[in-house]
């Protein structure tokens, strides 16, 4: 080969090199200046699904396994609490809730604990055998109210402290992977395939369907603090609604390219400030309302994958993944 055609050559190939690191380095996140969260140590190896608090400081913890902890120091300590629910029967209790003194419990199989004094004493509601599917989630709302959802989108509500329920959709959803509540009572719940979503609004007769607006299957939605609905996708997509809408959709986009974890759960802190956790220890934060993000790398280190992000309030927030782990929000000083 001519020598002017192999000058040519490796400068063509150092170009394509400098091209191939500049985007890697664009692919992946910057780096979190400090770590807000805290690993709390638990008495249980448990994969943990939700947690409630009655005040401040006292607070119940749920997990698989019939798993139940309590607190009573806003978080920084938890002790495991027995219940008596029978031989025989192994439960994953799925959802926790107060309002004031008042708490419910819902698991399965087909399970609806209801305590009227912060957690002292639990009693067992039956549930009809007709009841469509498992329970899935409940939500407090005021002395003797509740609502229940089930893992087929039925949507329950009760007055008298669990004695009756009231169907609040005429018929199910179908299968589902998952259900959000938003804080006005609005749900939002994604197929069992992650092929399309459903809203309800209080008033309405029936879920709403929507089509999913790209080939991702959906992995988890939910509502923000910003008028908007979020939505996670498989290879690590995230997606916002345009305020006030259920179909109009902004462009899809992947916070970190380089890495393909899976993103389970977002919450809100604040309007602006938007959390993103996922497999492997993966928690990222955005702190202009999504529009750029960074990386929790001492996060990383944490063998677990990271399943739910609760923020009681903005001051006190709650990460929840599996084998036991529990990351405590920590405000800088």
């Amino acid at each position: 080969m001519h020598p002017f055609f192999k000058s040519v050559q490796k400068v063509l190939l150092l170009l394509v090199v400098v091209l191939f690191c500049s985007s890697c380095t664009r692919g992946f996140l910057a780096s979190m200046e400090t770590n807000p969260w805290k690993l709390v140590s638990l008495p249980t190896e448990a994969t943990l699904a939700d947690l409630a608090f009655v005040n401040q400081n006292h607070g119940w913890l749920v997990g698989n396994r019939a798993t139940l902890l309590e607190t009573t120091d806003g978080g920084e300590s938890w002790e495991q609490r027995m219940l008596d629910l029978g031989e025989g029967q192994i439960y994953s209790f799925l959802s926790v809730s107060f309002s004031g003194s008042e708490g419910w419990i819902v698991g399965q199989p087909g399970l609806l604990l209801h305590t009227t004094d912060e957690g002292k004493s639990w009693e067992r509601i039956p549930l009809s055998e007709k009841l469509p599917g498992s329970p899935y989630s409940v939500t407090a709302l005021d002395r003797g109210s509740a609502e229940m959802t089930t893992d087929v989108g039925a949507i329950y509500r009760t007055q008298d402290d669990g004695k009756t329920w009231k169907a609040m959709v005429q018929e199910a959803v179908g299968v589902v992977r998952n259900i959000s509540r938003s804080e006005d009572g609005r749900y939002v719940a994604v197929s069992a395939r992650g092929s399309f979503y459903s809203t309800w609004e209080p008033g309405q007769e029936a879920w709403e369907p929507h089509n999913r607006n790209s080939s991702k299957r959906l992995q988890n939605m939910g509502y923000g603090k910003d008028n908007r609905l979020w939505l996670l996708a498989r290879g690590g997509s995230v997606q916002f609604s345009e305020p006030g809408e259920l179909d109009e959709w902004q462009d899809p986009f992947n916070p970190e390219y380089a890495t393909s974890w899976g993103l389970l759960d977002m919450a809100y802190r604040t309007p602006e400030e938007i959390w993103i956790a996922g497999g492997s220890g993966n928690l990222m934060a955005s702190f202009d309302g999504g529009k750029t993000w960074q990386k929790d790398r001492e996060i990383e280190n944490i063998p677990s994958n990271l399943y739910r992000i609760v923020f009681v309030t903005p001051e006190q927030g709650f990460v929840l993944g599996q084998r036991g782990t529990l990351l405590k929000y920590q405000q800088a000083a």
